[in-house]
């Protein structure tokens, strides 16, 4: 039998008197058990994604629940393989998540629907009621619940300023959601900052949600921050997402080629294989490049020699 490579996603909101020492001793236990993915910390918490052969995963989940502080905590499993992440990285940041508000945010943790909760809200919904997804737009391109609002921003640091162009739905029902849920407990703090009335999240966010009604609502895909790129329950889904240079059907995300840009975006391998310099981004393409003279490494630009 072939090893399993489970992929654990988690975080929790809690004090972290000093950062960089937990953040050494998380360094540590992943590197001796062998796990690769990241780990973010700050003094509010702990962000991490990680994958690695089923034994260690579950001797790392062991050794942090008996912290005190992450005895609660909940772990999102899903399935991967020894080259779901290229390598381990531990940072410490200034938030587990990066907003930006400008303003000390504390998140919201009492307006949350449990999944069960969450999918009879859904199925009772009048029109007073509005699905907002405060992902990345290429995250909601992939899969998205029906019916949602989407945010056109390219970062989670970028919904501050996009939070005005959501102003019609100040005072309506607003469900929101997230990838595991911990974008939405500061963007629902963020919201209420500005006005919005009655906001509710989804508790644990489309990976919760999915491991108990799996495709119910939802349309695509999910994308995912690892090589795997995107998830389906089932694997006969149909994408929803579209080529941005053709418009066809594909789930196959790439980042542009020339590097400058490095801008991620849906490409189909067809429309790849009957023109190379599709891999650029619609914008660059555009704007004159091509595969020739795009900027990335071993390109025919970058590898001219320099005129002295």
């Amino acid at each position: 039998m072939p090893p399993v490579f489970p992929v654990i996603l988690f975080y929790k909101y809690t004090p972290i008197v000093d950062p960089p020492a937990f953040a050494a001793t998380q360094r540590e236990l992943c590197s001796t058990l062998g796990l690769k993915g990241r780990v973010l910390i700050a003094s509010e918490g702990i962000n991490a994604t990680l994958a690695g052969p089923e034994l260690a995963v579950h001797q790392y989940v062991q050794t942090l629940r008996s912290d005190e502080r992450f005895a609660d905590i909940e772990i999102k499993t899903t399935p991967g393989d020894a080259h779901t992440f290229p390598k381990l990285v531990v940072k410490v940041r200034p938030e587990i998540v990066t907003l930006a508000a400008g303003v000390p945010l504390s998140p919201d943790l009492h307006n949350h629907l449990t999944p069960s909760e969450w999918k009879q809200t859904l199925e009772e919904a009048n029109d007073d009621t509005v699905l907002l997804d405060v992902r990345n737009r290429f995250e909601s391109s992939a899969g998205h619940f029906a019916g949602a609002i989407t945010c056109d921003i390219e970062h989670f640091r970028d919904l501050p300023k996009y939070v005005d162009q959501l102003g019609d739905l100040k005072h309506r029902k607003v469900l929101m959601y997230c990838t595991g849920g911990i974008r939405c407990e500061k963007a629902s703090a963020l919201l209420r900052s500005k006005g919005f009335t009655d906001v509710r999240q989804l508790h644990g966010g489309i990976m919760a949600y999915q491991e108990q009604f799996g495709n119910e609502h939802w349309l695509g895909e999910c994308f995912v921050f690892d090589q795997r790129m995107t998830v389906a329950v089932d694997e006969t889904r149909v994408p929803i997402g579209r080529c941005a240079h053709t418009g066809q059907l594909t789930n196959r995300f790439v980042n542009c080629l020339h590097d400058p840009c490095h801008v991620l975006f849906l490409l189909a391998e067809d429309t790849e294989r009957a023109d190379p310099d599709t891999r650029l981004c619609p914008q660059c393409l555009a704007s004159g490049i091509t595969s020739a003279t795009a900027d990335y490494k071993g390109s025919p630009a970058r590898s001219k020699p320099i005129v002295q």
